[in-house]
Parts: structure tokens; C-alpha cells; sequence
């Protein structure tokens, strides 16, 4: 057991370490160069540099305002909810702004906004997933929003951040423009959905529901020759009366054909309802890991 958790942890260091490292490298390599807004502290720091550039010379360091901005909130955070919750996310925030550190700044595509927006938000995103996916997440509003949940129990984080994020990044017309504004809403806009397609897409199955006067041989086929397990329900008909068998079963996405035409063969008459499965966890699916915080 301490063997597997052990093992887990690391693989979620290195989550954490690489999903940092792909954030710090769209953020270095398409968003500070092309100064667009991608939301968070990130943007607030891409602002803050462009404002204190007649103050500070080339600007204050997108690393140097993210440790300003996070450890405190990280911080108190600490305080509030104690070092075991919160210490993933420190790890995290630290290592981003590492990478933002020495990471060099390199106009790639800035350009061409349109190219800037959609590859720093897919690399963006799919850097995000990765932290998530180590339990963590790299500080910002995420902590902020946490924080003023406390003090508005009534709005959910999930509220909460939208606001917070919207208001960087309407802020930031004032300073860019609106052009490069609508473009770094369609950048964030893909990160959020290229990061939620990793963390939940990819696990993503299907549960199908078959109702057929052959569920015996359905069924014996789905274990034998698909090899997954088969739960029979009871349901009544409602408007018959009927009592009629259910069958359920969990497939992954590849196997949909195969079981549509599985049931086809047997019962071109049978009633099936797929219907998506965000994640499965069990024999044939993902694995139930005992893990811990860091």
C-alpha cells in the first residue's frame, strides 16, 4: 500500500511539473509576447509589466508578480484550511513561476493573433489538465475565489471565478484594445475546453440501457465475446404493464460499434439508449488508486 501511494505521489509530481512547465511555456512563448490577456494571475501579471514599463526597465517579471501575487493568498489559505489541503497548489504555484523564470521569451506567432490564441490556449490547456490531474492547481483566482467563497457562502467557486477572470480580462481591453481582447477570450475559451476534454473527455464512456426479448443471449454475448460485465435491471413497462429485463453495461467509446452491432444481430427489434459515462471506475476501466495528499 505505501509502495502504491508512494508511486502515485510521484506520478503526480511529475503532472504537476510538466503541466507547470507547458503553462509557463504558452504563457512565455505566445501570450507575454503578444501582451494578450489569458485570464488569472497571468494576465494580471502580462498587465502589470506593460504598466510599470516607464517605472521598471523591460518591466516587472511575469515570475516575480506571480510569487508576489500568490504566495500570500497561498498563504493564508494555509491558515484557513490547513498545509495538507493546500500544499499541492503551493508546490504548483512555485513551479510555474520556476518555469516563467527561465523559460525565455520568444515571439513565436504574435503576429498572428489568431495562431497566438488557439496554440497558447491548447498548450495552455492541455498544461492545465496535467496540474488538475495532480490534484493541484498553480494559485491565481482559483485561491482567490476559494477565499471569497468564504465570505459569500452563498455563491459557489464555480461562480465565483468567472467574475474574477472576466473582470482581468475586460480590464485589459482598456490597455490592448478590443481586438486583441476578443482574441484571447476565444484563447481562454479553448484552454477551459481542451483542458476539461483530458481531465474528463479522455475517461469518458458509455453506459447503455437494452431492453429485448432475447436479453439472455445479448447479454451472453456482451461477456464472451466483448468481455465486460453485464448488470440485469427490472423495469415495468408503464404503459403495458410488462415486466421487461434491463440490461446495463458500461463500454468505452471504441467499443460503441461493436456493441451496436452485436445487439443488431441478435434483436434488430431491440430497444437500446446510450448515454454518456463521465468517468467508470472498476474492472475494465480506471483503476480505484488509494492516494493521498502530498
Amino acid at each position: 500500500m505505501e509502495k502504491t501511494l508512494f508511486s502515485e505521489r510521484r506520478k503526480d509530481l511529475l503532472r504537476i511539473f510538466a503541466g507547470t512547465l507547458l503553462m509557463a511555456a504558452a504563457t512565455n512563448l505566445f501570450y507575454s509576447p503578444a501582451e494578450m490577456i489569458p485570464g488569472g494571475f497571468t494576465g494580471l501579471a502580462i498587465i502589470i509589466r506593460h504598466l510599470t514599463l516607464s517605472v521598471v526597465k523591460g518591466g516587472i517579471p511575469l515570475w516575480l508578480t506571480n510569487i508576489i501575487l500568490n504566495v500570500p493568498l497561498i498563504l493564508f489559505s494555509i491558515l484557513l484550511r490547513g498545509w495538507k489541503f493546500m500544499r499541492r497548489t503551493f508546490i504548483a504555484a512555485v513551479l510555474f513561476s520556476i518555469h516563467l523564470f527561465w523559460i525565455p521569451e520568444l515571439s513565436l506567432a504574435s503576429d498572428d493573433l489568431l495562431l497566438t490564441s488557439v496554440f497558447g490556449g491548447v498548450i495552455m490547456g492541455v498544461g492545465l489538465a496535467l496540474v488538475l490531474n495532480g490534484k493541484a492547481t498553480t494559485g491565481g483566482t482559483d485561491t482567490l475565489a476559494a477565499l471569497l467563497q468564504r465570505l459569500l457562502p452563498y455563491l459557489s467557486v464555480a461562480r465565483i471565478l468567472p467574475f474574477l477572470d472576466g473582470a482581468i480580462i475586460v480590464f485589459s481591453a482598456f490597455i490592448f484594445g478590443i481586438p486583441l481582447t476578443l482574441y484571447a477570450i476565444i484563447s481562454v475559451v479553448l484552454a477551459g475546453a481542451v483542458a476539461d476534454e483530458i481531465t474528463s473527455g479522455i475517461k469518458n464512456a458509455r453506459m447503455t440501457y437494452i431492453i429485448s426479448d432475447h436479453y439472455d443471449t445479448i447479454a451472453d454475448r456482451i461477456m464472451n465475446e466483448m468481455q465486460r460485465g453485464v448488470t440485469m435491471l427490472h423495469g415495468t413497462g408503464m404503459y403495458t404493464g410488462s415486466k421487461k429485463p434491463v440490461l446495463m453495461c458500461a463500454v468505452s467509446k471504441k467499443e460503441i460499434v461493436h456493441l451496436r452491432e452485436l445487439v443488431s444481430e441478435t434483436d434488430p427489434d431491440a430497444f437500446m439508449i446510450l448515454v454518456n459515462a463521465s468517468e467508470v471506475r472498476g474492472e475494465g476501466f480506471l483503476p480505484y488508486a488509494a492516494r493521498e495528499e502530498l
